[in-house]
C-alpha cells in the first residue's frame, strides 16, 4: 500500500463530503423542470468529481497493477462533460434568442445558473 495515495484519497474524499454538504444546503429556482434537471446534473458531477478523484488515488494505491486501472480515467473525464453541458446549453439557448454571450458563461461564481435567457 502506499500511505502517501491513500492520505490524498481520504483528503479528497473530505472535500467531497463539504461538497456535497455545501451544494444540498444552497438553493436553486428553476424557471422549468428542464432547468432543475441541468441544474441536478451539473451539481451531480461536480460533487463527483471530488469522490471520482478520491477513487482514482485509492485505486491506484491498493491496485498491483495500476495499467490496468486505466480505464477509470473516463470517469472524470465524463463528470468534466457533464459539468460543461449545462453551460454549452446556455450559451446555445442565448445564441438562438439573440441574446449574445452571457457574462459568466451561463453559470455565475457560486455555480448558480444566470436567469437571463
Amino acid at each position: 500500500m502506499k500511505v502517501v495515495e491513500l492520505v490524498v484519497a481520504g483528503l479528497l474524499s473530505l472535500g467531497g463530503i463539504r461538497s456535497l454538504v455545501v451544494w444540498i444546503g444552497s438553493e436553486f429556482d428553476a424557471r422549468s423542470a428542464r432547468e432543475q434537471v441541468l441544474y441536478s446534473l451539473y451539481l451531480t458531477a461536480r460533487v463527483g468529481m471530488w469522490f471520482a478523484f478520491a477513487g482514482f488515488f485509492a485505486g491506484y494505491a491498493l491496485v498491483d497493477e495500476p495499467q490496468n486501472f486505466a480505464w477509470y480515467v473516463m470517469i472524470p473525464i465524463s463528470l468534466v462533460a457533464l459539468i460543461a453541458a449545462p453551460a454549452q446549453e446556455g450559451r446555445t439557448r442565448r445564441r438562438s434568442r439573440g441574446l449574445g454571450e452571457p457574462p459568466t458563461g451561463g453559470w455565475t461564481s457560486t455555480g448558480r445558473m444566470l436567469h437571463h435567457w
